[in-house]
């Protein structure tokens, strides 16, 4: 027996003669509909083969070194930016951060309208007490023995960087020259731009009328009115890099009104996880983070405790979530596109029999007069 033979017997697809094969019109539909499916079908698979797939994975936050970047946009529509304090705090709730921030004041008018002027960059951190000095006193805010606050910018200077409130009428160096009434802080409304980096640690940051300093470890604003009216709108809150898919911006766009002469204090508590986005792209690891809120507002009209102001608290997860972009392998395509071939083939070939098998046993049934 030669060679040939032997391979011949092991063939598993025998040619049937054209003299023995039937063509028929329902084989020709059921061949045209079961190409047309597995075209489609492998079509779907090639592009699901060039997008890549979205793997996520839960795990123990373990990364040291970063900081938490806190983005902010805020609008505060009824509240003049001279009469607004930002003002950072640690899980403790009693000492100020010292922090690393870019943040900007935009003055508006009561419809929203940016005024034209240069931005206000705000001062975020806070320092203790210094000892008195001779010369032009500056009030307890000289930072040396020989420092000397002859006019009344340099008392402004000493107080700011010290981040102290000041009353302007009680300042020798400043009598008749700064007259504020608590009128104007209602007659203009505020943009508030800009980032903050602090440690990742618990903590909180708000926004509230008057001029805050501390006071022997004791955070205090000084304001005046009767009644504050914090109608405001979160354009943007943010901890790190904006993913799209990803809850990493929940409160933007709310915008929050309040009732005529109604003072209320804003919570808000969020929950921050820490997240890690690897892109197929480039392949650099993006460190952001997700977080949920719960919102609440306290009226103050019926002498409740509290502070009007815009409060949020935050704390971090110790667990990480990682969303990781990978791209399927060409062996699982061709397996697929093999599988949808050969399973689409197989179940039409099926269907052409029944349907010829069925049309023959009409066909005879006809001849014989038997079909009603």
């Amino acid at each position: 027996m030669k060679f040939a033979d032997v391979l011949r017997r092991l063939d598993a697809y025998p040619r049937t003669l054209d003299d023995f094969s039937v063509r028929t019109v329902g084989g020709a539909a059921v061949t045209i509909i079961s190409s047309s499916i597995i075209s489609l079908l492998v079509l779907l698979e090639f592009l699901n083969y060039m997008k890549p797939t979205m793997t996520e994975e839960l795990f123990v936050d373990t990364t040291r070194g970063h900081k938490l970047r806190i983005n902010l946009d805020v609008t505060l529509h009824n509240l003049a930016c001279n009469y607004i304090s930002l003002d950072a705090m640690d899980s403790s709730g009693d000492t100020h951060l010292r922090v690393d921030h870019d943040v900007f004041k935009h003055r508006l008018d009561l419809q929203g309208e940016p005024l034209k002027e240069t931005p206000i960059k705000e001062i975020v951190a806070v320092s203790p007490p210094n000892k008195n000095s001779t010369c032009g006193s500056c009030y307890g805010a000289e930072h040396n023995s020989t420092h000397c606050c002859n006019t009344c910018e340099d008392v402004l200077d000493a107080y700011r960087i010290r981040k102290w409130n000041m009353q302007v009428d009680k300042i020798e160096q400043c009598k008749g020259k700064y007259k504020r009434t608590d009128e104007d802080a209602f007659k203009e409304g505020c943009r508030i731009q800009g980032h903050l980096e602090v440690n990742r640690m618990a903590g909180s940051f708000h926004f509230a009328p008057g001029k805050s300093f501390s006071i022997r470890q004791f955070h205090i604003h000084d304001f005046q009115f009767t009644n504050v009216k914090l109608s405001h709108t979160i354009n943007h809150l943010s901890f790190g890099e904006k993913i799209e898919f990803a809850k990493t911006h929940p409160l933007d766009g709310i915008r929050v009104d309040v009732e005529e002469s109604k003072s209320e204090m804003f919570n808000y508590y969020l929950k921050i996880v820490p997240t890690l986005y690897e892109r197929h792209s480039d392949g650099e690891p993006i460190y952001t983070n997700q977080f949920s809120v719960t919102r609440h507002r306290k009226d103050l009209t019926d002498r409740e405790r509290g502070m009007p102001g815009i409060f949020f608290s935050y704390e971090l997860s110790p667990l990480m979530v990682k969303y990781a972009e990978r791209h399927n392998s060409f062996g699982h395509f061709a397996t697929n596109c093999c599988s949808i071939v050969g399973g689409v083939f197989t179940v039409a070939g099926i269907l052409a029999v029944l349907l010829n098998n069925s049309w023959e046993a009409i066909q005879r049934k006809l001849e014989v007069g038997k079909l009603s």
